[in-house]
């Protein structure tokens, strides 16, 4: 039977999962990448607070704890926008293989963060991802910017798991999520307001895009995040950010399969996302070896 920490990391598979299926939702929604945050954050706020009543959490947080909250919600739009801004100006292969650098800069962020010593082997896997990505950047050179954003992208990401990390020992997943999407599109909406971005067309979206975004704001958003917050109580931030790294091979094969030859890569391409794979089922094992003989030796 499974314990805990194993039922939550296949709760964490199936999220990314999902995360995989947010990059091809990406580029199905047809408006720009600011305007498909805002919808996503903003639509996903009701639910979860729909959500936070029907559990009937406290949304009352200390005030040191809001500024916390308001950082990781600034934190998460900004991912967002650069992730889908990516996807935009590349395709989906390029903007979810680059994620993978999250592995990378986790294992320097995260022990600077816990105070923690350094695992040299986080250190390798980090290597051996940047690595896959490397090969990645020589044979695609004509997507540098969607690699740049990418990465930008996933700093941010590594730098919000570290937050929600401390964030989820001390408050509820759904209170955490309510106020981090509320702040996220605060701030954005506050940003497109001073840049004139509201319009009558803005709101005018088609049929097709609505049915995607609400798909977007919903599942992949209200559930995942939720979700997503949840296990990092019985996972570690780098664990989490390395499980991420498979959001790639999921979001690539179902890239392919909807939108065919325009997915299509090098051949390199593949070599370099099979490196990342390799990394993250090393990562399992090993990570799993070392909880075994900890529980045998207790």
């Amino acid at each position: 039977m499974l314990n805990a920490k194993q039922t939550n990391y296949l709760h964490l598979h199936f999220i990314v999962f999902i995360w995989g299926f947010t990059a091809v939702l990406g580029k199905l929604i047809s408006i720009d990448a600011l305007s498909l945050v805002w919808y996503r954050m903003g639509l996903a706020v009701p639910f979860i607070f729909l959500f936070v009543l029907y559990k009937r959490h406290v949304l009352k947080v200390p005030k040191k704890t809001v500024v916390w909250l308001l950082l990781a919600g600034i934190t998460i739009a900004l991912h967002w926008v650069t992730f889908f801004k990516a996807i935009k100006v590349s395709n989906v292969s390029i903007a979810l293989a680059t994620m993978s650098a999250g592995a990378f800069f986790t294992a320097i962020l995260e022990p600077i963060w816990y105070k923690r010593k350094v695992i040299w082997y986080e250190i390798a896997f980090g290597v051996m991802v940047i690595t896959g990505l490397l090969i990645i950047f020589k044979v695609e050179t004509q997507y540098v910017d969607g690699i740049v954003l990418a990465l930008i992208s996933t700093f941010l990401s590594a730098v919000f798991s570290l937050i929600n990390g401390k964030l989820v020992q001390q408050e509820k997943a759904s209170v955490i999520s309510f106020y981090e999407l509320s702040f996220g599109v605060l701030f954005l909406s506050i940003y497109m307001l001073f840049q004139g971005n509201f319009s009558v067309a803005f709101f005018e979206l088609t049929p097709n895009d609505w049915l995607y975004i609400g798909i977007l704001a919903l599942i992949c958003t209200a559930y995942a995040f939720i979700a997503s917050v949840q296990v990092m109580k019985y996972i570690s931030p780098y664990t989490v950010m390395l499980t991420i790294n498979l959001e790639p091979v999921y979001g690539i094969l179902l890239a392919f399969l909807i939108f065919g030859e325009s997915e299509k890569m090098n051949a390199l391409f593949y070599v370099g996302a099979g490196v990342i794979l390799l990394t993250v089922i090393a990562n399992g094992i090993l990570k799993n070896g070392n909880t075994l003989k900890k529980e045998d030796s207790a």
